[in-house]
């Protein structure tokens, strides 16, 4: 009997097992990326409606925000360039010998969080800063709209789109990095399971787009409570000089340790103002090839969010004494 003919008397369900092991190894593993994709955007048209049902003015602020984020040219250009750039990087020789998956990964996610802290902080600036600087945040605050409101209602309305790019360039990047495996290893001429390979690596890299965009968050209240004070460029400057420091500080308050006490002190001051930003990265763990637990992203986003908070209290008291006449 022909193939046509096996077809015709099999099931549609074993057909399209049948046609399922046909594909690509790095297909087979991603499938699963896009159903992902779909399952966060759903989460975050629920809690979008629940923040309309609970709180209708703050969800008004947001999607107000939300609209003005996505009419600006920066949002369109970071998912076409962001999106490119990943699938560049699935191609880049890195002459890494062996290890060029782990540099894609390293590379892809920092793009990422990038791309993210970039779109947050000018965000909160046009959103807020220029608002109150041309004065409509005033009619806003003089209808029955309070202060509190409007600010979380802006910091919200900053995660929206910032959380939109994430889930688009997610996805981008989890289906080249599942691409990246089968096209390393047709290049060396390698064998196994390269299913399992591509789903190993999607498994490993996912959390580490849970903890950038964690990280991204910190950084969306800081632009937000600073948003209330100073514009755009200063806002830019502030962010940028913390995304360094914040990463720099373990490090020197490890080596300062026991040395110089007035460093170690600095550094520890330092250390406990500013977000401890080693939380939100795998660096270690796509280095030693290792998965990072869910506890562990269950603890770094209870810490986003206390330090969120705070950040954001501080940003309430910064406004309720900005005088917007």
């Amino acid at each position: 009997m022909p193939a046509q003919g096996y077809f015709d008397v099999l099931s549609p369900g074993v057909t399209a097992i049948l046609l399922f092991a046909e594909l690509p190894p790095w297909v087979r593993a991603a499938w699963i990326v896009p159903v992902g994709a779909v399952a966060a955007l759903g989460a975050l048209g629920v809690l979008a409606a629940a923040v309309r049902l609970l709180m209708p003015k703050i969800a008004a602020i947001a999607q107000t925000t939300l609209k003005e984020a996505l009419a600006e040219p920066l949002f369109w250009v970071e998912l076409v360039l962001g999106s490119l750039l990943l699938f560049a990087l699935a191609f880049i020789p890195y002459n890494t010998f062996g290890d060029d998956v782990k540099v894609m990964k390293d590379s892809g996610l920092t793009l990422i969080l990038l791309a993210g802290i970039l779109l947050a902080v000018w965000t909160a600036s046009v959103s807020v800063a220029d608002e109150l600087e041309g004065r409509t945040a005033l009619t806003l605050l003089s209808k029955p709209m309070t202060r509190r409101q409007f600010l979380i209602g802006k910091f919200l309305g900053v995660l929206t789109p910032v959380y939109l790019l994430f889930v688009v360039l997610g996805v981008v990047f989890l289906v080249m990095v599942s691409f990246k495996v089968t096209f390393d290893a047709r290049e060396a001429a390698l064998t196994g399971d390269l299913t399992r390979f591509c789903r190993q690596e999607i498994e490993q890299v996912a959390p580490g787009l849970a903890l950038a965009y964690l990280e991204t968050i910190v950084f969306s209240s800081i632009s937000v409570a600073i948003a209330t004070r100073l514009p755009m460029v200063p806002n830019l400057i502030v962010c940028a000089t913390i995304y360094v420091v914040g990463h720099l500080v373990p490090l020197f308050v490890q080596s300062s340790a026991g040395e110089q006490p007035i460093v170690a002190f600095v550094g520890q001051v330092l250390a406990t103002v500013l977000p401890v930003l080693d939380h939100f990265t795998i660096q270690a763990a796509v280095a030693a090839g290792r998965e990072v637990p869910l506890r562990y992203v269950g603890t770094a986003a209870a810490y986003s969010a206390v330090y969120s908070a705070v950040v954001m209290l501080l940003g309430l008291l910064l406004f309720e004494d900005r005088d917007l006449g």
